[in-house]
């Protein structure tokens, strides 16, 4: 019997094999239920006192080169396997399988303008879209029937005329005074709304970014170096023009206008052949509306300013209707995967 298992220790030893199916066969062979080796162990009782020390050890020797063996020859199988899967596939494709995802272009310009005024001590801000009177028209100088209050159509709730969705993100900087001391200086972006016709340069929803500086002995010098330095690290260009204007919250008022130039067909169309193009609004806040926001107007002041993030990215992507904004289009999407 000794002699039988060192046969088989001889035949464990020398065998080798291909494929995982072979290992198989053979871990059946030796290790299976009616395998060899329970055959030798059920034997094992039949064997001379004398001689069950030698036969056992020879016998446990069988089963560990049989389990070593096995799981030898799987590894090796299985790196030959693994090996020549790397050999046939092709090295020249991405090493990322799934697509990139894009940022939205509006996000794009916010981040881009949230980080300008970052570097010159802005903080962001932000506010409800589900607005009230107070906070949205009162506090910013515009009490009860102004005539200034038709210049914004407004969503207001049915059931609750004080109760509207926001026409731009100055009620947000209300919000703001009324819970912080100056010196203050915060930008407001978010989502805004107007009861307006939908056209390639106009959408009932739309988003804003407003700053606001108050603080002592603030000029309107101030606010035109702001503007100057956003139109520079934004556009590049430094060039700009402030026009007398009215805003029931500033005093006094101003559109701004950036040089954008007439190189191409595009700029042409854009400035309407003058080489101008209206991005903002801003002038001095109105002390009425620092009284409103419990802030003594004799001792502080301030700017503020705003524009459409759609408009600029409009601008900055050379996007020719502000209806692909919204509309999720995929295809329009993929343009900005490289954009951060």
């Amino acid at each position: 019997m000794i002699q039988q298992i060192e046969e088989h220790i001889t035949k464990v030893d020398a065998f080798t094999a291909s494929t995982l199916d072979d290992v198989e066969k053979f871990r059946i062979e030796y290790l299976g239920k009616k395998g060899i080796l329970n055959h030798l162990f059920a034997s094992f009782k039949t064997i001379p006192n004398d001689q069950k020390k030698a036969f056992g050890q020879k016998l446990n020797e069988l089963k560990q080169k049989t389990t070593s063996k096995i799981e030898k020859l799987k590894t090796e199988i299985n790196t030959a396997s693994a090996q020549s899967q790397i050999h046939a596939m092709d090295l020249s494709r991405s090493g990322y399988p799934f697509e990139i995802g894009s940022r939205h272009p509006i996000s794009i310009v916010r981040n881009k303008i949230v980080d300008i005024f970052a570097r010159i001590g802005f903080n962001v801000s932000e506010g409800p879209e589900i607005e009230d009177d107070w906070h949205n028209f009162t506090a910013l100088n515009l009490p009860d029937h102004h005539p200034a209050r038709d210049m914004q159509d407004t969503f207001f709730i049915q059931t609750n005329p004080d109760i509207l969705l926001r026409t731009h993100t100055s009620s947000v900087q209300v919000r703001y005074m009324e819970q912080n001391t100056p010196p203050i200086r915060t930008i407001s972006p978010g989502r805004v709304y107007r009861n307006e016709a939908i056209s390639a340069r106009s959408h009932c929803f739309f988003h804003q970014i407003e700053g606001l500086y108050i603080d002592e002995s603030v000029s309107f010098a101030d606010l035109k170096q702001t503007i100057q330095h956003l139109t520079t690290e934004l556009f590049g260009k430094s060039k700009i023009r402030l026009r007398p204007s009215y805003f029931p919250f500033t005093e006094p008022s101003a559109e701004i206008d950036v040089y954008w130039g007439l190189e191409t067909e595009t700029d042409y169309k854009m400035t309407k052949g003058t080489g101008w193009l209206e991005i903002a609004g801003c002038g001095m806040v109105d002390p009425n509306v620092l009284k409103n926001c419990n802030i003594d107007p004799d001792k502080y002041n301030g700017y503020a300013f705003g524009m459409g993030i759609d408009r600029i990215a409009l601008l900055l992507y050379q996007i020719s209707d502000i209806r692909l904004l919204s509309e999720n289009d995929i295809r329009f999407l993929e343009q900005f995967k490289a954009s951060f």
